[in-house]
């Protein structure tokens, strides 16, 4: 990665310069056995096209707050990344009522706690491929309806300012300089020492260290990660023939 990279976006924007075909992002969901693995290429298409539904169809503006009710999900690790690209703030588990624009996962109570934002609601059926809801809940845009009539690249109204806030996670504000500084500080913590490295991480994002280790330390390092979700229904069995398959280099759960 470059060392001029300052936010997210310029890590993502990095390393679609250095390798687009590389894997980035390979999701598990050991309760349903969905499977998907993402280029850098294609990771980045899905930000382009989510940045663009922020900035032209949800009208958000800079410094704006984006609630994200959703689990440890490639999908998620989308609007994290179109946020930054954005120049929104993207306040993982934070009170929809205090957003400008709330986005939520299909259970039930992340649908009613969402219902406290007055401005846009997005709810995610996080199904295999990106799939649409058979249904979608009322009062919501439907993600997988919006999203793919989108531009395939996006470039924001006005430059992101890497000093201002762009990430809300467990109570802790970050700019987009300092998700990029710390997410680079902290990668050796995870066994991540740079192109090649592949790390397995089970652990959720509503953590600063489940964000890191499951996306914002690989992706300033050059490496990669394995995002499992329900990773506790994986026996050690199983657990030992993904880490060979994947070809994985340090596991954080």
């Amino acid at each position: 990665m470059n060392a001029t990279d300052r936010t997210p976006a310029d890590l993502l924007s990095s390393a679609l310069a250095a390798d687009p075909g590389r894997p980035l992002v390979t999701f598990y969901d050991d309760a349903t056995g969905e499977r998907v693995e993402l280029s850098v290429a294609t990771f980045a298409n899905w930000v382009a096209k989510t940045a663009n539904l922020l900035q032209d169809e949800l009208s958000v503006e800079a410094g704006d707050r984006v609630t994200l009710l959703l689990p440890a999900h490639w999908q998620t690790a989308v609007w994290l990344l179109a946020c930054a690209s954005v120049g929104v703030v993207a306040d993982v588990g934070g009170d929809p009522a205090a957003a400008d624009v709330v986005v939520s996962g299909p259970e039930p109570e992340q649908l009613e706690a969402a219902r406290a934002c007055s401005g846009p609601r997005v709810a995610l059926a996080l199904r295999p491929l990106g799939g649409r809801f058979p249904q979608p809940p009322e009062g919501f845009a439907d993600y997988a309806v919006e999203v793919p009539g989108q531009g395939d690249r996006f470039v924001p109204y006005a430059p992101v300012d890497p000093e201002e806030p762009a990430l809300i996670v467990a109570g802790r504000e970050f700019s987009g300089a300092e998700v990029v500084e710390r997410a680079r500080a902290e990668a050796p913590d995870h066994g991540l020492t740079g192109p090649g490295s592949r790390i397995l991480s089970g652990l959720p994002y509503d953590t600063w260290e489940g964000l890191n280790a499951g996306l914002y330390a690989p992706l300033a390092t050059g490496g990669s990660v394995v995002l499992c979700r329900h990773l506790d229904r994986l026996d050690a069995d199983g657990l030992d023939k993904r880490v060979e398959s994947e070809r994985v280099t340090v596991i954080a759960r």
